[in-house]
């Protein structure tokens, strides 16, 4: 029977199968999937087949994904961690402050998204907390952002109107929710649905950060064609399986001026002379910001956090 992973509990799966039904499932032996050392082969939104005894089922097959979003499980060296699979859209969850989110997770996590061409939403929650100040040094930053293909847009999770126009972003597709702990990402949730009850905390006062309120990843039904998959809060965006050439195909701003660059292809866009990149940046048409963050993938340092 074929069936669809809605929640990920460890060694226990909810699947949702082809008969309306949900059974809790383990796997059936070991996955390997395209080669890639997965610290969770089986993640919320796999296409599966299960078999049952007395209600209980065992995944024998994973189906072919259509994409999946993947960062460095932060548990085991060398592996991936998939935080979800056969999604039609990310959205990520952001705050200008309380905590602040940096432009280095942001970037990552767009590109993660973006080696799958899977569209991005970045959404900024806590509107009701920024200054007039702090609103005109963002928007001109999120109209940037627009200009190369992420939806954006500035909410306050506890505001009615604010949601219907997230509503509208999510409606007939199913999408990934991801974010820090303590963005909002929970409040948002339960606020699209009265079937959501997902815990929420406040902000810690010393650390200015938030605590993790969702422990493993869940996929939830708003109707017939409208899905959600909320994921525990992350820390830091560790990129899989990209070498430094290729990064700058996921920066769409960058994808089609690195032709013009004088060594093609073969430009990292750091040192090289005649680089349409580096041009660009100082031109203002590339955001100095982003290509921070593109140097940071490319040479292997941290601003992800």
């Amino acid at each position: 029977m074929k069936g669809r992973i809605f929640k990920s509990t460890g060694s226990w799966y909810e699947v949702l199968a082809e008969n309306h039904k949900r059974y809790s499932c383990r796997v059936r032996g070991k996955f390997r999937l395209d080669e890639i050392k997965e610290s969770n082969p089986v993640a919320v939104g796999d296409h599966v087949i299960i078999e049952l005894e007395n209600d209980i089922g065992s995944i024998t097959e994973i189906l072919p994904r259509r994409n999946h979003i993947l960062r460095q499980s932060v548990k085991r060296t060398g592996h991936a961690s998939v935080l979800a699979a056969n999604v039609d859209q990310v959205m990520l969850l952001a705050t200008f402050k309380q905590p602040r989110t940096s432009w280095g997770f942001i970037d990552r996590f767009l590109v993660a998204a973006e080696s799958f061409r899977i569209p991005q939403l970045l959404v900024f929650n806590k509107k009701d907390i920024l200054t007039q100040d702090q609103l005109e040094e963002l928007l001109p930053i999120l109209n940037r952002y627009e200009s190369f293909g992420v939806s954006t847009m500035i909410i306050s999770a506890g505001f009615d109107d604010d949601i219907s126009n997230v509503q509208k972003m999510l409606e007939g597709k199913a999408t990934l929710v991801a974010g820090h702990s303590g963005v909002g990402k929970s409040t948002l949730l339960n606020r699209l649905s009265p079937i959501i009850t997902q815990a929420t905390n406040n902000i810690s006062d010393f650390s200015d950060k938030g605590t993790h309120t969702t422990t493993f990843a869940e996929m939830f039904e708003l109707n017939e064609h409208t899905f959600i998959i909320d994921t525990p809060g992350i820390k830091e965006w560790g990129l899989v399986n990209m070498e430094p050439p290729e990064i700058s195909d996921y920066f769409p701003e960058m994808r089609d001026l690195r032709l013009n660059c004088k060594f093609g292809a073969r430009c990292l866009h750091i040192n090289e002379p005649k680089c349409a990149i580096k041009e660009a940046v100082e031109d203002n048409q590339i955001i100095l910001s982003r290509y921070e963050s593109y140097l940071s993938m490319a040479l292997g340092l941290d601003n992800r956090k």
